[in-house]
């Protein structure tokens, strides 16, 4: 497998031939959250190191390296079909600041006729004038990190949002006109009540939002939560109990009329779904720009250098600013292939699998894990919540 460090220039591959996408990293916030192990830093923790002006103009120049880099490939650069901007905290830029991170997209690429637009958000640090500048600047879509409307566990999470306001901004963005919005979930996180879960899910469907995503907790290493953990202070999340919120949230979810599409993602029909995540598990090609983003064209995969200050350096310095890269063997491809598209409402192709994974495939039916409809391999519910194990089955059989 070809590798390079943050010294050589990743060898571009050709674009694959779906459709492509284009990943903002946003790597401000106001505060850390216990639980967080993203790329992210607050104005103390950076001092005059980077600021959100400097980030900007080197996000600016990355853009334009990586458009001269990609016009140099064989296959014409495709049309952006989708943009994410995430984080950290994007909604701490403002209306006009995720304006301008919006325009220097456009300003170096050429976006779809129907591009979606994305942008995370965090509740406290919007308003209708925030969504009304964003519906102006051409976003089709809001994110809101809700995590629980239960006060004890935002509290756990380090949330400095309050219980209610992530609804309250989910009807400012559909009063503003959009018309997909979605609200992030955390279920398992200690001290978490089923009634509490049972609170934040009436919370989301009283919304009326379009998607839901909700995630188990998971204690990542080098945390403020893991330090926690580790001294006894918080239980871990137990399995079964995950097991069984997970099934609770479908439940209600499904019976509100959003349908899963990915393991951890409902939506209210094939329009409200995720387009740009959709381009990740359907093995697309994305640029993700920004400290700490990672990028895949055409089987070669790259990350940028994570700290702002260095990622501005690098930038000025010409070329992109990557920390390395690598070029995905067939082998590797293949295991992406499975352990992303399981994951789909629409399954894994059975021509994708070799004759191991079509064996193990059978097995993993006979067991209730999956079925074959037509000529795919999709979970069932028991094996949603065996997920990780299905995949490391079909790939060690």
């Amino acid at each position: 497998m070809p590798v390079g460090t943050e010294t050589s220039e990743p060898v571009l591959g050709d674009f694959g031939g779906g459709p492509f996408g284009i990943y903002v990293h946003v790597p401000f916030c106001a505060t850390r959250c216990g639980y967080c192990d993203f790329n992210t830093y607050t104005a103390g923790e950076l001092g005059t190191s980077a600021s959100p002006q400097s980030w900007l103009a080197a996000l600016r120049g990355e853009l334009a390296t990586a458009a001269q880099r990609f016009a140099a490939l064989p296959t014409a650069t495709p049309e952006v079909a989708t943009i994410f901007v995430g984080g950290g905290t994007p909604s701490l830029l403002g209306g006009d600041g995720l304006a301008d991170v919006l325009d220097a997209v456009r300003a170096n690429f050429t976006l779809a006729a129907h591009v979606e637009v994305t942008t995370e958000s965090n509740p406290e640090s919007t308003s209708p004038e925030f969504f009304d500048r964003l519906r102006t600047a051409g976003f089709t879509r809001i994110s809101l990190g809700m995590q629980s409307a239960a006060a004890h566990v935002l509290k756990v999470l380090d949330r400095t949002h309050t219980p209610g306001r992530a609804v309250a901004a989910a009807k400012e963005a559909r009063a503003a006109g959009f018309e997909h919005v979605n609200l992030d979930l955390i279920y398992g996180t200690p001290g978490e009540r089923d009634g509490d879960l049972d609170a934040s899910l009436d919370a989301v469907l009283d919304a009326g939002v379009d998607h839901v995503s909700a995630y188990s907790l998971i204690v990542e290493d080098g945390t403020a939560l893991a330090r926690r953990v580790r001294r006894g202070e918080l239980p871990a999340p137990d399995d079964d109990v995950l097991a069984a919120r997970y099934e609770r949230i479908d439940a209600r979810l499904t019976a509100a009329g959003l349908s899963w599409y990915e393991v951890s993602n409902w939506a209210a029909g094939e329009a409200a779904a995720c387009r740009h995540n959709l381009g990740y598990w359907d093995g697309g090609d994305w640029l993700g720009a920004g400290p700490g983003a990672h990028s895949h064209v055409g089987g070669v995969r790259w990350w940028n250098v994570k700290h702002p200050a260095r990622y501005s350096d690098r930038v000025g310095e010409g070329g992109l600013p990557a920390a390395g890269w690598e070029a995905l063997t067939p082998e590797e491809r293949y295991t992406e292939r499975v352990m992303l598209a399981v994951r789909l409402c629409t399954g894994l192709p059975l021509a994708d699998l070799d004759a191991d994974g079509r064996g193990a495939a059978e097995r993993v039916v006979a067991d209730g894990l999956a079925a074959r409809t037509a000529d795919r391999l999709v979970l069932t519910d028991r094996g949603r919540l065996l997920a990780d194990g299905v995949v490391r089955r079909l790939l060690v059989p």
